[in-house]
């Protein structure tokens, strides 16, 4: 089969690789019918996460349809349409007892692309097939559903839900990329009273405003705290959700928050970040961070068959499996290219 290989910082190509096979009884292999990419994806390839080997298939995200179970397999069967999570779960040990999959002890958590070979290939082996895969609802397309792999439950549950939103909130999301947009997808089930979006790119800004955003505003033109301000009575937001992963956005995070306020950290940090407990350890601030454990799918996958969340809306590029080189080009340049999220699908 071909697939997506990782060959050290910056090299990547799409080459032969041997098709996987079921490895523990507890396996799936399915095709690959849609699949995309994440900007964890772009910090590998950056050299941010030495622990991704050479040689590693890359993705986390998938729609497909199973062509083979193990033997300890007893709710997914080949023919199924199912969706691939980024984070896989054992089901047994402390954690995922917990419905912290992201902390999986049992060998499981973010694996895909990551410790084991991933998504962005003709076929993948999906550990755990009972306990890390959805079905697919009836009625909802592939590329939609594909939504839910990642973005959406990383928006609503590392933003939405440990920042607290609550309805009446002056809710400011920093970064209106992918994750910053399904916190505003996730924020506005919430009713707030006021979601104020952030960002450097005047295009992702327009986005925002399409998916829901009351305010917009540019942090190279304008001043993000007199604009909070202006709208939350002189005290700052209630939530503040960091979806970029930079020291800036961080620390803009934290001056935007009202004294016993949320920052919730999404954003993938390459580097330190300064936490400036100078000015915020009196003040009440709860800082969360966290890798998404999606234990919302199936909750997101509800309000997406009732057509409460619309997804589709995510997926601005296309391309066919053999075209991920100038999918990759599209989506690191999104700046300039507009894209939100590639989505690539075999072509028969």
């Amino acid at each position: 089969m071909k697939a997506l290989v990782y060959h050290g910082p910056n090299e990547k190509s799409w080459d032969e690789v041997p098709d996987p096979t079921l490895i523990d009884d507890t396996d799936a292999v399915v095709r690959v019918d849609a699949t995309t990419i994440c900007g964890s994806d772009l910090h590998i390839l950056k050299g941010h996460l030495p622990e991704v080997t050479l040689g590693r298939v890359l993705g986390h995200e998938a729609v497909g349809t199973v062509e083979k179970v193990g033997a300890a397999v007893r709710t997914v069967e080949p023919g199924n349409r199912v969706l691939v999570s980024c984070i896989s779960a054992c089901g047994k040990c402390r954690f995922c007892r917990q419905s912290r999959f992201g902390q999986c002890l049992g060998g499981g958590g973010w694996i895909l692309g990551h410790n084991i070979d991933g998504t962005q290939a003709e076929k993948v082996r999906v550990p755990f097939a009972d306990t890390s895969t959805y079905p697919v609802p009836s009625g909802v397309a592939d590329e939609e559903f594909l939504m839910l792999a990642d973005i959406l439950p990383t928006g609503y549950e590392v933003g939405v839900l440990n920042g607290s939103v609550s309805p009446g909130d002056v809710v400011v999301i920093v970064g209106a990329g992918p994750i910053g947009l399904s916190a505003v997808t996730g924020s506005l089930l919430f009713s707030p009273s006021h979601v104020i979006v952030i960002d450097l790119v005047d295009a992702r800004l327009d986005a925002a405003k399409q998916f829901g955003a009351d305010v917009t505003l540019n942090s190279g033109r304008e001043d993000p705290w007199a604009i909070v301000k202006s709208l939350s009575d002189g005290l700052g937001a209630d939530v503040v959700i960091e979806a970029v992963g930079s020291p800036a956005t961080f620390e803009l995070a934290t001056e935007l928050v009202k004294p016993g306020g949320h920052v919730a950290n999404i954003g993938v940090h390459g580097e330190p970040a300064t936490l400036h407990l100078e000015t915020l350890w009196t003040r009440d601030v709860t800082i969360t961070t966290g890798l998404v454990d999606t234990y919302s799918t199936p909750t997101l996958s509800r309000l997406m068959a009732a057509d409460r969340v619309d997804a589709a809306r995510f997926a601005t590029h296309h391309f066919q499996l053999d075209e991920f080189m100038t999918a990759y080009d599209v989506f690191a340049n999104a700046a300039d290219t507009g894209a939100l999220k590639v989505v690539l699908t075999r072509s028969s």
